[in-house]
């Protein structure tokens, strides 16, 4: 069901509100090929409405001939903005970017970053950014969370379907997604609501056995029949199982590339609104699936770059699994157990 401009630009209202704009701030909205009329309009309204003064880059596409899906995290690395230095001058000029286009995992993006500059971003559907609308009681919960993964040296995993697995850390930041930018050089993702860091290198071993309605991105397919993936030294050397597993392992095997192995950013999801039977409702190509990524209890990993985390990892090749019914324990404490997020969160006032 299609969602109102009212009731977007409120929804944009809200997330800008959080993130800090104020009248005379200088604001670049980034878009391309497949950014949403609506959300553009809408968004551009809601900057207005708040004083900002707002400027529009439109980008071409690139990478689609490389690349097996339309996802726009299905081929990483170069982006619109590579070589660009007109466009990079003008995002660094600004106080937030609001990003319709996806500069993940680009170096360009982390330039502009370090400038001090914000970067939101929102490319999922108008719907779905409505009723994900992110609040200050997701960024205590997160940041929470955050604080648990700094502290800790090990995170392991378990599950009833086999999973065992376990990650060394430390080297690599504990990075909180809870859907705003209320920090100069912060970096966040609407909708979202979940924790992440990336394993200690090379200090990942054991099995992950992906059970039936477990989620493969940016394929947006529900395991059927397991899969079992064993990580040995930081790597998956080995994919096991019936057609999806043979589907993955030729996917992956496209990109020629041995780093998209690699055990790549770890954590679990905390946003109660997301919701794991999303993908059933929507056609490949209208959202990027968020509400895999964020739903309450799961376990998200993935494999390929650590780029994002400051590690010098890179490919253009990009995997998310979240899982359920999975136990997370930090040094031997539960976070999650058996999909259910654990009572750290009564720490900060939400309710199981």
């Amino acid at each position: 069901m299609s969602v109102t401009d009212h009731e977007l630009t409120e929804a944009w209202r809200q997330v800008l509100t959080l993130s800090n704009v104020r009248s005379g701030e200088t604001v670049t909205v980034l878009t391309g090929a497949d950014t949403h009329p609506q959300t553009l309009r809408t968004a551009v309204n809601a900057l207005t409405e708040l004083g900002a003064s707002v400027t529009r880059v439109e980008l071409p596409s690139v990478n689609g001939e490389k690349s097996l899906s339309r996802d726009a995290l299905a081929y990483l690395g170069t982006t619109p903005l590579t070589g660009n230095a007109a466009a990079i001058a003008a995002l660094k000029a600004s106080d937030l970017v609001v990003d319709l286009m996806t500069l993940l995992f680009s170096p360009e993006q982390h330039d502009i970053l370090k400038t001090g500059t914000k970067i939101l971003l929102a490319v999922e559907p108008p719907e779905v950014l409505c009723r994900l609308v992110p609040t200050a009681r997701d960024r205590e919960r997160v940041t929470k969370a955050a604080e648990l993964i700094k502290a800790a040296d090990e995170m392991h995993i378990t599950s009833a379907a086999g999973t065992n697995l376990r990650c060394s850390l430390g080297e690599f930041p504990a990075i909180s997604e809870y859907g705003f930018v209320d920090e100069p050089g912060r970096w966040d993702h609407w909708p979202s609501g979940f924790v992440l860091t990336w394993p200690n290198e090379r200090r990942s071993n054991g099995i992950v056995v992906l059970d039936r309605g477990d989620i493969l991105l940016p394929l947006k397919d529900y395991v059927q029949e397991p899969i079992e993936l064993t990580v040995t030294d930081g790597y998956v050397t080995k994919i096991e199982g019936g057609v999806q597993a043979h589907i993955l392992k030729s996917y992956m095997r496209s990109y020629d590339d041995p780093e998209a192995y690699a055990v790549s950013h770890i954590g679990w999801g905390l946003q109660p609104r997301a919701q794991w039977a999303m993908l059933a409702h929507y056609n490949k190509e209208s959202t990027i699936g968020m509400d895999a990524r964020a739903f309450e209890g799961n376990f998200l990993w993935s494999m390929g770059p650590n780029n994002e985390a400051g590690g010098d990892r890179t490919t253009a090749c990009h995997i998310d699994i979240p899982m359920r019914n999975c136990n997370v324990y930090l040094d031997g404490s539960p976070v999650v157990l058996a999909g259910v997020v654990q009572d750290y969160a009564k720490n900060v006032g939400v309710a199981q």
